[in-house]
């Protein structure tokens, strides 16, 4: 069976920018541009040339990419041409061999936002279009509301489409503005546009998420006869969202039904550094990363119950819809009250820790487990500490040094701009080599203000470890939660710390207190613990060092 070719559009630098709270700077949307090309989409729509300084500037500054660089921008206006239109001129001058305009095809639309007649929009269209094409460029036509405008008077919105399509343009892209179509509807339009003589080749689709069914409305018009795909990644975009590209490439190259029949720019050895590129976008975004994202989150391929985890050390494929390692995500087989031994031992594996089944040691761990999280501690998420915890049961934990006690205090004081400002300043006196230190630190980044008691603590607690301080210079706390949970009879506080270091390793870590500073200073202790194994080794045998 021979394949036909599937064409990604990414849209995340246009139509992602449009998301809440996100704004990028040019030099990371040249960054963002880079790992999208690296991924192998066909097209990367860097922004609204001439809409704003960071997407003009990132025109000047974009590089050079295999994909087609494509500057978005509207139609001409009603009443110029389209040679003097100064916010077609600026789409044009950004220079990019492509270029999408976004026109209205909903007659609503034309009478009560435009105001114009429909035979005037139709020829705006037109116009603009055949003004890309005169000038060498490939040509895109993004039909706003389309799917709504073709529910109220098809003839138009195909009217429309058609005056694009004889124009020049390339590809003819639906679009579900408002994200209201079901994804059955619009595999039937998709299907009834290319019946009505558009042809499959020519069409894109464009759908948003309002309805959880973007990723779905994309495969159905795919299905139909569409060869374009918009989306963003991650599935940013306005309101909820766009087609999530993270989503839709690995089900079109991982699933037969799609794998068989079209072949896409992105390679199994690309693929591979998917989730890598999701979590980099979320890093620029200074967000956590969704976890329950499918192909790419934490917990993707996590399996939690007993039952799972056993037919997952036998076959894989019993509870997993793919290899974890196809996107660059792993499998993670969690500790919790409802863990067996089946998990354990995997879980016990995965940290390098061999144990032989029947081990006493193996049944101490699962009590103790459940005994924490009676107390309020939570292990699903907080690998690092439950491998601590293991350690310490199967005699494995090296005493890397000893905390006698701690202090943090936190001051309310005017500046030098009579301004109040916070002040935290935390004291930690430790063993290291049978040696007592104490060490002192306050809190504060680069521009003076306090990052709070926890980074005081982190600071004066890796300050002064002898041998292991420099182990420690690339570790940092990327992310901080805290629940108030109920152990036994008293609500206690739960925090769980994530933290990262230079060679590109996560983990997390928990601690319980009904004290907030004890319950993140237990955390932070267990994140360098974890840290200084990996770095230092541990040993294998029954005793400790």
């Amino acid at each position: 069976m021979s394949s036909e070719r599937l064409y990604l559009y990414d849209t995340t630098l246009r139509d992602g920018q449009q998301t809440q709270g996100v704004q990028f700077s040019t030099a990371e949307k040249v960054r963002i541009a880079e790992a999208l090309d690296a991924l192998g989409v066909d097209y990367i729509e860097g922004g609204w040339p001439g809409a704003n300084p960071t997407d003009s500037a990132f025109f000047d500054a974009s590089p050079e990419t295999r994909a087609r660089l494509t500057a978005f921008g509207m139609t001409k206006r009603a009443g110029r041409s389209a040679d003097n239109d100064e916010v077609l001129a600026a789409v044009m001058n950004a220079g990019t061999g492509t270029v999408c305009l976004v026109g209205k095809t909903h007659d609503y639309h034309v009478h009560h936002a435009l105001g114009v007649a429909l035979e005037e929009n139709t020829e705006n269209v037109r116009a603009s279009i055949a003004h890309v094409v005169a000038q060498g460029r490939e040509a895109l036509f993004d039909a706003e509301h389309f799917f709504d405008g073709y529910r109220d008077n098809p003839d138009y919105a195909l009217e429309v489409c058609r005056a694009a399509l004889e124009a020049g343009a390339r590809w003819i892209v639906l679009c579900d503005t408002n994200g209201g179509t079901l994804a059955g509807e619009v595999g039937r339009i998709v299907g009834e546009v290319i019946a009505a003589g558009i042809p499959g080749d020519r069409l894109g689709i464009h759908t948003h998420n309002d309805t959880e069914q973007a990723v779905a409305g994309s495969l159905a018009a795919v299905e139909a006869g569409a060869r374009q795909i918009q989306g963003t990644l991650n599935g940013l975009g306005e309101r909820c969202g766009n087609a999530n590209l993270t989503s839709l490439i690995p089900t079109l190259l991982l699933k037969e039904r799609y794998a068989e029949r079209f072949e896409t720019g992105v390679s199994l050895e690309a693929l591979a550094g998917l989730t890598r590129t999701s979590r980099m976008l979320d890093e620029i975004l200074n967000r956590v990363p969704m976890k329950q994202a499918p192909y790419v989150g934490a917990s993707a391929f996590a399996h939690k119950a007993g039952l799972h985890a056993s037919a997952i050390l036998k076959d894989p494929a019993t509870y997993e819809h793919v290899d974890p390692a196809t996107v660059g995500n792993t499998r993670i087989i969690p500790m919790s009250n409802q863990a067996g031994q089946s998990n354990l031992r995997n879980r016990l594996a995965e940290a390098g820790l061999e144990v032989e089944p029947g081990d006493p040691a193996l049944g101490r761990i699962l009590e103790r487990v459940k005994a924490r999280e009676t107390e309020g501690y939570s292990y699903d998420t907080a690998q690092a500490s439950f491998e601590l915890l293991a350690r310490e049961e199967l005699g494995r934990l090296p005493e890397f040094f000893e905390v006698k006690r701690y202090k943090v205090t936190i001051e309310r004081r005017k500046n030098k701009r009579n301004r109040m400002v916070s002040l935290s300043e935390a004291v930690v006196v430790v063993k290291v080599d049978g040696e007592k230190r104490l060490s002192v630190s306050e809190s504060f980044d680069e521009l003076g203000e306090d990052r709070g008691p926890v980074n005081a603590l982190a600071r004066a607690l890796a300050k002064d470890l002898g041998q292991y301080s420099g182990l420690l210079a690339d570790m940092r706390l990327v992310d901080f939660k805290v629940r108030i949970t109920q152990g036994g009879t008293e609500a206690v506080t739960r925090v769980i710390i994530d933290s990262e270091d230079g060679k590109g390793r996560r983990w997390s870590t928990v601690g319980v207190s009904a004290n907030i500073v004890d319950a993140s200073f237990e955390a932070l202790t267990d994140a360098i613990k974890w840290k200084l194994i990996r770095d230092c080794g541990a040993p294998h045998g029954r005793n400790g060092v």
